[in-house]
């Protein structure tokens, strides 16, 4: 048996067929330097719980805004080029095999790439799709909350204890 539906190629990706998915184009809606180009491979396998991407970043690139959730946990692993991680105030020189792994309110964090870097930037990123999360980005001062797939985003100097 093959699975629930027996159809073992909707499970199964080789390396030609990743390559041959098309790229789609993200700009971050906080980080308009936040350009990434992603193969998204967990909707093709009909995940729901999880997202699952291969991502490329060009030089002189970031991943997305320094931020944490709440309640989604995410990992990366480096399967080519070199870049940067901040995780929380630390700066770590990142590289292939590298993993990266963030549960749930762990320290912020993004990815760069330096501009002067010879070649892009590529890593496997996964991560659950709880069905509420809140989204802060300390640098940017906002908090984004997702409930169902609605996304709304405040100031965090406007959040209060209620």
């Amino acid at each position: 048996m093959s699975g629930k539906d027996g159809n073992t190629r909707q499970y199964y990706f080789s390396a030609a067929e990743i390559a041959s998915l098309p790229e789609r184009r993200h700009q971050h809606q906080f980080n308009e330097n936040a350009i990434r180009m992603t193969r998204t491979l967990g909707d093709l396998a009909g995940l729901e719980d999880m997202g699952l991407h291969i991502v490329r970043l060009e030089p002189g690139r970031e991943s997305t805004e320094f931020h944490f959730h709440g309640q989604d946990e995410e990992f990366l692993m480096i399967l080519s080029g070199h870049g940067q991680a901040q995780i929380g105030e630390e700066r770590i020189e990142v590289g292939a095999g590298d993993v990266m792994a963030f549960p749930k309110n762990s320290p912020a964090h993004v990815m760069r790439v330096p501009e002067g870097a010879g070649e892009d930037l590529v890593y496997l990123m996964g991560g659950t799709r709880a069905p509420v999360d809140i989204c802060t980005y300390p640098a940017a001062g906002l908090k984004m909350t997702r409930a169902d797939g609605v996304k709304e985003v405040a100031k965090i100097d406007d959040f209060r204890r209620v």
